[in-house]
């Protein structure tokens, strides 16, 4: 069951959800602000940081895990202020991170709680220029907290400016059915786009 902006709005003041910063407005307002709560999702913005893999000759052997210790040794991480767009080049890769910190809890057993999961997608304005964002990983599991990476790919023919603080995905928030037991990913409690 995907929640609506109504019950998102619930799940934020129940603290079955946390974003930090919390996205405001929440309702649309008169002076023309943006309300990030999308009829079934929630906006999220660009962080400031971004890695950008190195191009060199190598084969990545992930068989065994580990991504995190490995993602600096094979990519150069770039910080960028309010006011300076970074500007991704037609065919180019980098993994960006949301502004804001995600968590799910998992419910204490027997609270009655729901237990929430979601799912990071990109949103129609940017896809429609040719970006890809988190375009093979949506899933952010029960229990996760941390910002979330954003793989970020412009497969369009022009180059694409991002703006650190622009709403740039949106999470679909679903309830698991059941309670699940923990079994955190190596990417937990992350707040860089390399998961550390």
């Amino acid at each position: 069951m995907i929640l609506s902006n109504k019950s998102i709005q619930d799940a934020l003041d129940e603290k079955w959800l946390k974003i930090d910063p919390e996205p405001a407005p929440r309702v649309p307002t008169e002076n023309q602000i943006e309300c990030p709560y999308q009829t079934s999702a929630v906006d999220l913005r660009l962080g400031g940081e971004i890695l950008r893999p190195k191009k060199m000759a190598m084969a990545i052997d992930l068989s065994a895990g580990g991504f995190s210790a490995l993602s600096d040794a094979i990519s150069d991480r770039y910080s960028f202020p309010l006011d300076q767009p970074f500007t991704l080049k037609p065919n180019d890769f980098i993994l960006g991170r949301t502004l804001e910190k995600v968590e799910l809890p998992l419910p204490r057993p027997g609270s009655g709680a729901p237990c929430l999961a979601a799912r990071i997608e990109g949103r129609s304005s940017y896809s429609r220029c040719g970006l890809l964002v988190h375009f093979t990983a949506p899933t952010i599991h029960a229990g996760f907290s941390g910002t979330i990476t954003l793989e970020i790919c412009n497969f369009g023919p022009h180059d694409i400016q991002l703006e650190k603080g622009s709403p740039i995905c949106q999470l679909i928030l679903e309830q698991v059915h059941g309670e699940p037991f923990r079994n955190d990913s190596q990417f937990q409690g992350q707040s860089s786009p390399s998961g550390q």
